[in-house]
């Protein structure tokens, strides 16, 4: 049973969470000035809760609109018995502050771990000398030559022999296929190849179920869910077992189990593993005999479930949510595809056969400066982790002349960032790829605490390079071969979760395009 996000929730679930009348009220309130919204209303016992929960609906673009009246930055408060206060902004400037400048004063903090706690103590919940440690360690198992020999192998065989004949199968049989979701399944398996070294198989013509997606995608939504209410309900709703406190224990328990059945793969095909795969250094082979992951049977900790399953969000989320959006986009503006059709025709044109599909290789798609930029301008409306979350340690005063407290939560929407008119200009909620194109035709460098997909600062993607690579040689290949036509009345608009998927995924029509490829001289 899918999870159900906090706007669908029950009505039992919502008395627990929020007092109807007060939700009626402020919801009306939203309506009338939806135009030029205001900021929150702090009504009493409920703080400004009702605001928020009146506009779940569109809660991304209620936060962009809120902080675009306020100057990008504003103060919000939870009911007042809970003591909670936010700061939110979007100003570049503020950004850089809290993620780079003065960093050591925003951790992540302990609120943050305990709302994804399936993630247990690995790095994307560490903080200080823990998370220095364990970066170091993925920093050196990212950089190795032959793991990233091996992805790029495993990438242009599951494009060629999986990605591409599946798309060309829909498009002959004339059906309806979820984009979303056959990008999802690619970076699934494209992420269980180099930690565990196993293909998983999710995208297949039998399209099997994908009982670990879903669960990585309840830890999600669930997170989501712990930001928007008070920590004791959430945590009294885990204590009742009710809601979607009980849809993410039955999650970890899919997860472990997943982790379970990789690790005791690799462990029986080691010793059979010859050539690519026996010198492909696994992530998992990193952690298996480590003392502080496995026990003395050999068998896994809780440390190491966290630590692999942190790889699976790391690598399924980024690939699979942005190549997603990035084909809307396309099917929104043809332009766009049609131009970035005329930067690989050189490449294609090279391509033997002309009655083959082509693959791109990342070497050859590497160069390209307009796919990159079709690609970041996506990643900019759409980014993959809608919103980025501190604790402050110490009070500061930000560069926007904000007083911040110790205890204070950060929430920098990075959604909004990318749609901040005094950042990237009155065009700011249009796609246009030509904005990442210098004059002379070259990418655009824009800072990370202003396009922050990949974070900023000593906590930045280590995978960044890897994964538009990845992404770049996918969409191209992608691109060249077909068309798609989003189905007639489907809705597509974001899911409430920590990754910013489709809630009805991308449903699209899928036509293979008649390409005259010249044979090579």
């Amino acid at each position: 049973m899918a999870f159900t996000p906090p706007g669908d929730l029950s009505l039992l679930q919502i008395l627990v969470l929020l007092l109807p009348l007060y939700i009626y009220l402020s919801y009306l309130r939203s309506r009338y000035s939806k135009t030029n919204p205001s900021l929150p209303t702090e009504w009493p016992m409920v703080g400004m809760l009702p605001s928020l929960a009146a506009n779940l609906h569109q809660l991304f673009d209620y936060v962009t609109a809120l902080l675009a009246a306020s100057g990008n930055s504003f103060v919000a408060r939870g009911p007042p018995m809970s003591g909670q206060r936010f700061f939110l902004t979007c100003d570049p400037e503020n950004v850089r502050h809290i993620f780079i400048s003065n960093f050591n004063n925003y951790p992540k903090g302990e609120e943050f771990a305990s709302f994804f706690d399936v993630m247990g103590d690995s790095f994307f919940n560490a903080d200080g000398e823990s998370w220095r440690r364990q970066r170091a360690r993925v920093q050196h198992l990212m950089s190795n030559p032959r793991l990233l020999s091996f992805m790029a192998a495993c990438c242009h065989a599951k494009v060629k022999e999986g990605l591409l004949p599946i798309l060309a199968h829909v498009a002959r049989a004339g059906e309806r296929v979820d984009l979303q979701g056959i990008f999802t399944r690619f970076a699934f398996d494209m992420t269980a190849m180099p930690v565990f070294g196993v293909d998983t198989c999710r995208l297949s013509f039998d399209m099997p179920p994908v009982h670990v997606a879903t669960a990585m995608d309840a830890v999600m939504e669930v997170g989501f869910f712990r930001h928007c209410v008070p920590v004791s309900c959430w945590k009294l709703m885990r204590w009742l077992g009710i809601g979607p406190e009980r849809k993410l224990a039955a999650a970890q328990r899919v997860l472990r189990r997943f982790v379970d059945e990789m690790i005791e793969k690799r462990r029986a095909a080691a010793s059979a593993d010859t050539g690519d795969c026996a010198a492909a250094p696994f992530i998992v082979s990193s952690y298996i005999d480590d003392p502080e992951y496995v026990d003395e049977e050999g068998n896994p900790k809780d440390f190491m479930y966290a630590t692999l399953i942190n790889y699976m969000f790391a690598g399924r989320d980024t690939v699979g949510t942005t190549l997603a959006w990035l084909f809307y986009n396309l099917t929104k503006h043809p332009r766009v595809a049609a131009k970035i059709r005329d930067e690989l025709s050189p490449i294609a044109s090279l391509k033997a056969n002309a009655n083959d599909m082509v693959v791109f290789g990342p070497e050859e798609t590497k160069p390209l400066v307009y796919l990159q930029a079709a690609l970041f301008e996506s990643m900019r409306l759409y980014p993959p982790g809608p919103i980025e979350r501190k604790a402050t340690l110490a009070d500061d005063v930000l560069p926007s002349g904000h007083t911040v407290r110790a205890g204070d939560n950060i929430l920098i929407p990075l959604y909004a960032m990318g749609r901040t008119a005094s950042v990237w200009g009155e065009d700011c909620g249009v796609y246009r790829p030509e904005r990442w194109v210098t004059e002379d035709g070259k990418l655009r460098h824009v800072p990370a605490h202003r396009f922050m997909p990949f974070n900023a600062g000593p906590r930045s993607c280590l995978g960044k390079d890897i994964s538009v690579v990845q992404m770049k040689s996918v969409a191209a290949a992608v691109a060249w071969n077909f068309d798609f036509e989003v189905v007639e009345g489907h809705v597509v608009e974001p899911k409430l979760s920590v990754v910013l998927q489709m809630k009805k995924g991308l449903v699209v029509k899928v036509k293979k395009r008649d390409t005259i490829v010249p044979t090579k001289q």
